[in-house]
């Protein structure tokens, strides 16, 4: 059996009387798609947040390659290659898809930040940027100006601004959040041969893409896991059907 990138153990985080995490614990192996799935307020956003470092934990380890990163701040988590996406968003409107890849290069190299100037002349930057587009399904759409991108074509381009970094770990927060049918099909298709090259772990409401995708599912409930097993294994857990129906 694969060895854990990842180990999460014991993490515990409370905000006033509200405990998010509860001594959750569980593991990532190494190149699979790993989800974490709950009812809302389970504590799976608080959970990703602890393991990127943006959360600093009451209690609890964060082991990443067989270090312990507990202690470390997110931006030395992500030169490791622990890398984030977010719920809402994050790109720059008024630039082309391909600066905004051109740009998350840059950043991963520590380039000289005379920033735009640099990254829409520096080939070096943007070769790779075109192929990383193409590889999200975006490579028609260099030139275009994001803020007329569709909605789903912008989370693709946030995908390919990750992937342009070189992660060994993708940390994806709700990446069909706001979809329709169609640009979640569509997300699912770009996540989908990133299995066995990126480890992922995966937060989704959307149980067509997680049983699609995921090797590995754990359930969280009040901010501890209730189940871990592979997808055949969670549809049929009657705990996990408890919880979904609020009889937990």
């Amino acid at each position: 059996m694969t060895d854990p990138i990842l180990e999460a153990i014991g993490l515990t985080k409370c905000f006033g009387a509200v405990t998010a995490s509860d001594g959750l614990t569980f593991s990532v192996r190494r190149g699979s798609i790993h989800a974490l799935i709950g009812p809302n307020g389970a504590g799976k956003s608080t959970a990703v947040a602890q393991v990127s470092g943006e959360l600093r934990s009451d209690a609890g380890r964060v082991r990443f390659e067989g270090r312990d990163i507990t202690g470390w701040p997110t931006y030395r988590r992500a030169r490791t290659g622990l890398q984030r996406s977010y719920q809402i968003t994050s790109v720059f409107p008024g630039f082309t898809t391909l600066d905004n890849v051109a740009l998350a290069i840059q950043a991963q190299r520590r380039h000289s930040f005379r920033f735009w100037g640099d990254a829409r002349r520096d080939e070096t930057l943007r070769a790779p940027a075109r192929a990383v587009l193409e590889r999200v399904g975006l490579g028609e759409l260099g030139d275009a100006k994001v803020a007329d991108l569709a909605h789903g074509e912008q989370r693709q381009l946030e995908i390919a601004m990750v992937l342009a970094t070189g992660p060994t770990m993708l940390l994806l927060d709700e990446p069909t959040a706001g979809m329709g049918h169609a640009e979640s099909r569509r997300m699912m298709e770009v996540l989908k041969p990133l299995k066995g090259e990126v480890t992922i772990l995966l937060i989704e409401h959307d149980m067509d893409v997680v049983f699609a995708l995921a090797d590995t599912i754990t359930v969280l409930v009040k901010g501890h896991a209730i189940a871990t097993g592979a997808p055949d294994d969670i549809r049929a857990d009657v705990a996990v059907r408890r919880a979904y129906l609020g009889d937990y």
